[in-house]
């Protein structure tokens, strides 16, 4: 016997039984993003390697330690996207949709990451992201924050997760910054642990997001970014607090918050939970006003997030675990005897014709009416639709109701569509 293939480590399957919850979060997420205006576009999933390393930082860890790469058969080195905003600057460059433009852009599909697979964190992961460029005000900013709140009401996850905020400066800020905060770390080595010591020569400004209690204690200590700002972050950030205390969108401030990606400047988000363990970000973003010049294209403000599915997906469950999203049919058609085979199946085209949104499941296992109810039951049908010879010759279907005591009736086929209609 052959050795049974496994799926690869940290890419998961999503079962017939996952995917009727995946798909009501999604068809939130679309119904959304559509009310604002937002317009979808869809990137390969594959990229040449330079975009990633030029866009996120060659010395960030995702360049270093967690992107899928390998040369193609011309020996060009090429990465499955690890995320999906340089894509999309990348995009928008090549097809001219940047330069002189306002878009407001939208992405969902799968990103890859060679990290250690855990809850809510895999190799293979989805996410939805939203792009805006050619927008400088912090207008813009609190309308992608509303616009998240207005989906998690959606969801029914808002009760249950908190907006952190900060501003990290113009890159010319941050760099002084990151002067001074190294200069104070070197004086604590002993207090560091590998991961922090390497980030004090690649990405200082990660080790403020570092998880080791010892290293936060020193930081209580350690120079401020607010207090190196320039004086545009700091009135871009005062204006987008103002705008979001009118709004009444309750927020924290965290001057820890640095997100984990080089091209950020100005403001940064993260939604997070504490609902879920240790993976508590479901969605982060920010402005990146910088990344479209050094992609290649003309100087053009950006800014986005980005929320991982499958978190969102755990945290719906995990808040309201009552709710259930069905895959079960709407009317199972079964039929037995000469010359019904045709009549059904006719049937079961009317019916997807004139009633589009119900799920019609159609008999095609054969076996004797018996069976084939214990198949309809099984299903989850509401009603099943019996075709026997003497229908055939009637022109008549048997409607027999499985989940309320009711008794079945005859009736015409010309009519069946709109009787059942009626029941919806």
């Amino acid at each position: 016997m052959a050795k049974t293939i496994q799926a690869i480590r940290g890419m998961n399957d999503c079962l017939p039984t996952e995917t009727p919850l995946w798909q009501w979060v999604e068809a939130q997420i679309r119904q959304t993003l559509s009310s604002y205006g937002y317009n979808e576009i869809r990137m390969p999933i594959v990229e040449s390697t330079p975009l990633f390393a030029r866009a996120i930082g060659e010395v960030t860890d995702v360049v270093e330690k967690e992107m899928f790469t390998f040369n193609d058969r011309d020996d060009e080195s090429l990465t499955l996207r690890p995320e999906g905003t340089a894509g999309c600057v990348r995009a928008g460059i090549q097809n001219g949709l940047l330069y002189n433009q306002e878009q407001r852009l939208w992405y969902m599909g799968p990103m890859f990451r060679y990290e250690r697979p855990q809850k809510g964190r895999y190799r293979q992961f989805h996410q939805v992201g939203v792009e805006i460029f050619g927008i400088a005000n912090p207008h813009i900013d609190a309308e992608l924050i509303l616009l998240t709140a207005r989906l998690w009401k959606k969801l029914g996850v808002l009760d249950h997760v908190t907006l952190q905020l900060n501003s990290i400066g113009s890159l010319e800020s941050r760099r002084h910054y990151r002067q001074a905060l190294v200069a104070f770390l070197e004086q604590h080595l002993e207090v560091l642990d590998e991961d922090c010591k390497r980030r004090l020569t690649t990405n200082p400004l990660r080790i403020l997001d570092s998880k080791n209690e010892a290293v936060q204690e020193i930081l209580n200590d350690a120079p401020k970014l607010q207090d190196y700002l320039d004086e545009e972050s700091r009135s871009h950030f005062a204006e987008l607090c103002a705008l979001l205390d009118a709004l009444g969108i309750q927020y924290e401030v965290n001057q820890k918050l640095v997100r984990g990606l080089d091209y950020y400047n100005k403001t940064v988000f993260e939604w997070v939970t504490d609902a879920l363990g240790a993976q508590g970000t479901i969605c982060g973003g920010g402005r990146y006003d910088g990344l479209v010049e050094q992609l290649g294209g003309h100087a053009t403000s950006g800014v986005g997030f980005a929320m991982g599915l499958e978190r969102l997906v755990l945290l719906v469950q995990e808040v309201n675990p009552a709710l259930q999203k069905s895959s079960d049919v709407d009317f199972y058609i079964v039929f037995s005897g000469e010359n019904t085979a045709p009549v059904a199946f006719q049937l079961a085209e009317n019916l997807r014709n004139g009633l589009p949104k119900a799920r019609t499941l159609l008999n095609c296992s054969g076996g004797n009416f018996k069976k084939q109810f214990k198949r309809a039951d099984k299903s989850g049908a509401r009603v099943a639709l019996v075709i026997g010879e003497s229908e055939v010759e009637n022109h008549q279907v048997v409607v027999k109701f499985l989940r309320e005591d009711r008794p079945q009736e005859m009736i015409s086929l010309n009519d069946v569509t709109a009787f059942l209609a009626e029941l919806a």
